[in-house]
């Protein structure tokens, strides 16, 4: 399904054609990985056309603005359009980059493009930096953890064991005697075997029920999602399972999606009965160095805070959340449904006592549920 909306014909200037992903042109797909190759953001792989494509399969509500300049496709802008035309940045609840894939100094305003799409409103909460058109709807920004290993893994190392030598030895020394005590340490960069990815996601699920959060895994559309990106091999974006070993055992894992140059980090996790090895920090330090060998010049570890990622990080990205907004019920009843909740966030997130409140409560009420099986 597509429609026409906006100034002119599908090839006029300043027109829009809204479509299901699925719906491109092969030619709007490679125009599309153009305009994003020519950016100067980090090639984040969440910005590529394969993950909107990968999620137009299992969710519906996909879409994709596609925004006409002299005639040709200028910007592509993918969403997913809710009840009363409130939309949300595609992917949302797993995706971890957002935005509009546009030419330099298009002429278009945020109003202009929601209306386009019929939208109300647009919600985002991990906005790209530099996405000019919506940032002025943000309503916080975050810090997106990331390691450079663009100099090459031997200049990253030096660096973490002249920040963190005590850390450094510590987890090398775990990795040490998780060899000696478990078997012969080993680590695949790009894992192909499907149990390992079923094994990562059941730590995964567990880890979330343990926390007292909500398990992704167990929404269909995100674990097919998942095994679809899996399959997915292009420059921009492929999916990879990296898997660290004991002998025959994997100890942790992790999957996330790769572009030429970024790692976009998106689900680690490991087997509680090695935790005294920290396998987790261990499989991190060989992804960096395996991402480096492999021409990956950064990993992005995502936005929110983690001893792990204060670590293991050189730096920070900004990522922003909020929503941009065009007058009308819509955007009231948006307001309503969103702003007094993440005020709320906000607040506890302020003051680290009460978080680390709500972390216990979370913790406390997860255990009570699972005795309560």
């Amino acid at each position: 399904m597509s429609s026409l909306r906006g100034s002119g014909a599908a090839e006029g200037a300043g027109s829009t054609r809204v479509a299901r992903p699925g719906d491109l042109s092969a030619a709007e797909l490679e125009i599309w990985r153009e305009l994003r190759a020519k950016s100067q953001a980090p090639q984040n792989p969440f910005m590529e056309p394969e993950f909107t494509l990968a999620v137009g399969r299992v969710r519906s509500s996909a879409r994709v603005a596609v925004v006409y300049e002299g005639g040709e496709p200028a910007a592509f802008f993918p969403y997913m359009r809710g009840r009363l035309g409130q939309g949300r940045a595609i992917g949302s609840g797993v995706s971890d980059c957002q935005g509009i894939v546009a030419r330099p100094q298009l002429a278009l305003s945020a109003s202009e493009l929601l209306r386009s799409c019929g939208l109300s409103s647009w919600e985002f909460d991990n906005l790209e930096d530099g996405q000019s058109l919506f940032v002025a709807g943000a309503a916080a920004e975050y810090a997106s953890f990331v390691i450079d290993v663009g100099a090459g893994y031997a200049a990253y190392e030096t660096a973490l064991r002249e920040r963190s030598p005590k850390f450094f030895r510590t987890t090398t020394a775990k990795e040490r005697r998780l060899g000696r005590q478990a078997g012969e340490v080993r680590f695949v960069f790009d894992e192909r075997d499907p149990a390992a990815l079923a094994r990562l996601m059941e730590w995964k699920s567990a880890q979330y029920r343990r926390t007292g959060r909500r398990d992704r895994f167990a929404q269909e559309w995100i674990s097919t999602l998942v095994h679809q990106l899996a399959h997915t091999r292009a420059p921009g974006c492929s999916g990879v399972l990296s898997v660290l070993y004991a002998g025959d055992a994997p100890v942790a894992a992790h999957f996330g999606l790769r572009s030429r140059t970024v790692l976009a980090c998106w689900f680690p996790a490991y087997d509680p009965e090695y935790a005294k090895y920290s396998p987790g920090l261990v499989l991190h330090l060989r992804m960096a160095q395996a991402a480096a060998d492999e021409g990956i010049g950064m990993l992005d570890l995502g936005r929110g805070a983690a001893e792990y990622k204060e670590a293991l990080k050189t730096g920070e990205i900004p990522v922003y959340e909020g929503a941009a907004t065009r007058p009308g019920t819509g955007a009231l009843l948006h307001w309503i449904g969103r702003e007094p909740s993440r005020r709320a966030h906000g607040f506890v997130r302020e003051r680290p006592r009460l978080a680390e409140f709500a972390q216990r409560s979370l913790k406390r009420a997860a255990r009570l549920r699972g005795a309560g099986r």
